[in-house]
């Protein structure tokens, strides 16, 4: 009597194979799971957004005087850094997302409104999910493992 594979494996080898399958499939999901993605991604959209909020012309008119034309351009720049750094770098994403909150909430009075208060929402919503990360997730464990070590 002839059995094909699939029928002569164990369970185990089952489970290590299609794991090994998977794992070129991993790529960027894996990676986008062991860092504050999401909280990054909304810090650099709300950066940008002041940014360009920072940029409009009324007609031809495009006035940017003394410090408040600086801080147009160097809080959106410094919240799309922060946003970056966040996500390149997860070990210091409390601090990344502190900074970034600070800056946020200061772009009320320092870039139009905090880019018409969307970016200051953006900004601020994806501080508070950077600060509130809770590091990478550890997969679960195989049932061989939790068998061995009983």
């Amino acid at each position: 009597m002839l059995l094909n594979d699939e029928a002569a494996m164990t369970d185990d080898a089952r489970t290590r194979r299609s794991a090994a399958d998977r794992a070129p499939a991993r790529g960027f999901r894996h990676w986008r799971r062991q860092r504050p993605f999401i909280g990054g991604l909304l810090v650099a959209l709300g950066g940008v957004e002041m940014f360009f909020s920072g940029q409009l012309d009324i007609g031809h008119l495009h006035v940017q005087l003394g410090i408040e034309g600086l801080q147009a351009t160097i809080i959106p720049i410094a919240l799309l850094l922060l946003g970056i750094l966040a996500v390149t770098m997860p070990a210091h994403h409390v601090f990344y997302g502190i900074i970034a909150l600070v800056v946020a909430i200061y772009s009320l009075i320092g870039v139009n409104l905090g880019g018409f208060i969307i970016g200051m929402l953006l900004a601020g919503t994806g501080a508070v999910l950077v600060v509130a990360w809770m590091g990478p997730r550890d997969p679960a464990p195989a049932d061989g493992v939790e068998e061995a070590a009983s």
